[in-house]
C-alpha cells in the first residue's frame, strides 16, 4: 500500500487528556496550523501510530531479534519502575501531528484525524512494554501522565520537516531522513522495473533481508560512475573511489546532494547533476546484480586465496575489499544507450582476466589483506587501467 493510501485508511482516534491548551502563535494562525499542549494519561498514547516519524521504536526491528536496550530507553524504563511520580517532569514528552481535531471538554476527549507520533516513539515503546509487563505480573499500575504537544496541519511536506527537525537531536540515521523526504522513491521505482517487488531500505529500522540495503547500493553505484560523469574536479582521468569501500555515509550524502541539484532547475550545476542522477536510476538494478555476482563469483575457484569463503569447491563469499576495486574498474565499461546507462563489456573481455589481475594486485600491493586492498588507491588504479585498455581496444580495434 502506498503512503497516500495508508494515510487515507487511518481512522479517527480518541485521545483522553488531563489538560489541553492552545499555544498557537501568530505565525501558526497565518499559516493555517494550530499548536496545542497539555498532559495526558500514558495509556492515551499507546493507540497512536508512528507512520509520520522518521524512526520507529528501536527495540523492534522488522525481521530481527529485539535490539539491546539503549541508554535512553533504559533511563525511561528506570523512571517508570522506580520514580513514576517524576515521569511527567523528567520525560521531555511526545509530539503528535494530526490533520484535524475535535474536542469534547466535558469528557476531556480529543478526536484526532490521521494522528501520528512524530517524536517520542522510544517513550511510547517503553511505556507499552512497561504496562504489558505490569499486567502480566499482576502489579498495580500507578497513574502516570506525560506531556504532549499536538500540531494540527494538513501540510504533508511540513509534517515531514517537523518530524526530521524534532528527531535531529537524537542522531536520526541519514537513511531515515532521506527516506522520509522521498529522495529514495524514484530510485526504488527504477529498481522495480528490472527487479519486480524490490524494496529499498528507507529507515534505520527496516533491517530484514526483504529490503535492499540502500547505503550499500549507493556505494556500489558510486564505484560504477564513469569518469565522464565523475563529480569531483581534477579526477576525471582516474577517479579516486577508495572511499566507496568503507564510507557508506559519504556515498549517501553525495547521492543526497546530487538529488537536490538534479531537482533544482535554478542550481548552476543542475544539468550536470541531472545526468549523474539519471545514471544512479538507470544503473541501480544492474548494480544490485553485479554486486551479487562478484560476491559469489565462481571464477575465484582455484585461485588459492584464503580470504575467499568456500563450501567445498563452491565460492560462497568474496570480501568487499576485493569486490570494490573490481566494481570501480568496471566503470570503464559504462555506456549510455537508448535504454539508459548500462555496463557493457567489450567482446574480448573475460571476467577471468580481471580476477587474475585482482589476485595479483591483492598479493603484491595489498599484502594478501582484503582490508588493505579495499583502501589502497593503487589497487583501484591498476585494475581500472586494465579495463580501460580493454575499452580502448574495443573502440579502436586496429
Amino acid at each position: 500500500m502506498n503512503s497516500a493510501a495508508q494515510k487515507a485508511s487511518r481512522s479517527v482516534v480518541s485521545f483522553a487528556f488531563h489538560s489541553f491548551r492552545n499555544i498557537s502563535c501568530p505565525e501558526d494562525i497565518e499559516n493555517n496550523r494550530k499548536v496545542f499542549a497539555g498532559q495526558a494519561p500514558v495509556r492515551s498514547f499507546l493507540q497512536l501510530d508512528t507512520e509520520e516519524n522518521v524512526r520507529s521504536y528501536l527495540l523492534e526491528a522488522e525481521g530481527k531479534e529485539r535490539r539491546r536496550e539503549t541508554q535512553v530507553n533504559e533511563a525511561i524504563r528506570t523512571t517508570l519502575e522506580q520514580n513514576p511520580e517524576l515521569f511527567s517532569i523528567l520525560n521531555s514528552g511526545i509530539v503528535i501531528v494530526a490533520r484535524s481535531h475535535e474536542i469534547d471538554e466535558q469528557k476531556k476527549l480529543l478526536l484526532l484525524k490521521n494522528a501520528s507520533i512524530i517524536n517520542g516513539s522510544q517513550t511510547q515503546g517503553v511505556l507499552r512494554d512497561f504496562l504489558k509487563r505490569a499486567v502480566q505480573d499482576g502489579a498495580d499500575i500507578p497513574a502516570i501522565h506525560i506531556k504532549y504537544e499536538l500540531i494540527v496541519t494538513d501540510d504533508e511536506d511540513l509534517i515531514g520537516e517537523i518530524s526530521i527537525a524534532r528527531n535531529f537531536q537524537n542522531d536520526v540515521a541519514k537513511i531515515s531522513i532521506a527516506g522520509r523526504r522521498g529522495r529514495l522513491d524514484e530510485l526504488e521505482q527504477y529498481l522495480r522495473k528490472k527487479i519486480p517487488g524490490a524494496k529499498l531500505q528507507k529507515s534505520e529500522t527496516e533491517l530484514s533481508d526483504s529490503y535492499i540495503a540502500t547505503e550499500r547500493l549507493l556505494q556500489v553505484i558510486t564505484a560504477l560512475i564513469p569518469a565522464t560523469l565523475w563529480p569531483k574536479p581534477g579526477e576525471n582521468d582516474n577517479p579516486n573511489k577508495v572511499y566507496t569501500y568503507s564510507m557508506k555515509a559519504k556515498c549517501l550524502k553525495e547521492f543526497d546532494e546530487i538529488y537536490i541539484k538534479a531537482h533544482d532547475k535554478s542550481h548552476p550545476e543542475h544539468m550536470k547533476a541531472r545526468e549523474l542522477y539519471q545514471f544512479y536510476l538507470d544503473i541501480a538494478a544492474e548494480a544490485v546484480q553485479l554486486y551479487g555476482k562478484w560476491k559469489g563469483h565462481q571464477g575465484f575457484r582455484g585461485t588459492g586465496l584464503r580470504c575467499i569463503v568456500r563450501d567445498g569447491r563452491e565460492v560462497i563469499d568474496v570480501p568487499d575489499g576485493m569486490i570494490f576495486p573490481i566494481l570501480a574498474s568496471l566503470s570503464a565499461f559504462a555506456r549510455k544507450t537508448a535504454q539508459g546507462w548500462t555496463i557493457k563489456h567489450p567482446k574480448q573481455f573475460k571476467d577471468e582476466d580481471l580476477i587474475q589481475a585482482a589476485k595479483s594486485v591483492y598479493q603484491s600491493i595489498a599484502m594478501s589483506n582484503p582490508w588493505i586492498m579495499g583502501k589502497h588507491k593503487a589497487c583501484y588504479a591498476q585494475l581500472y587501467q586494465i579495463t580501460s585498455i580493454y575499452q580502448r581496444l574495443s573502440e579502436n580495434p586496429s
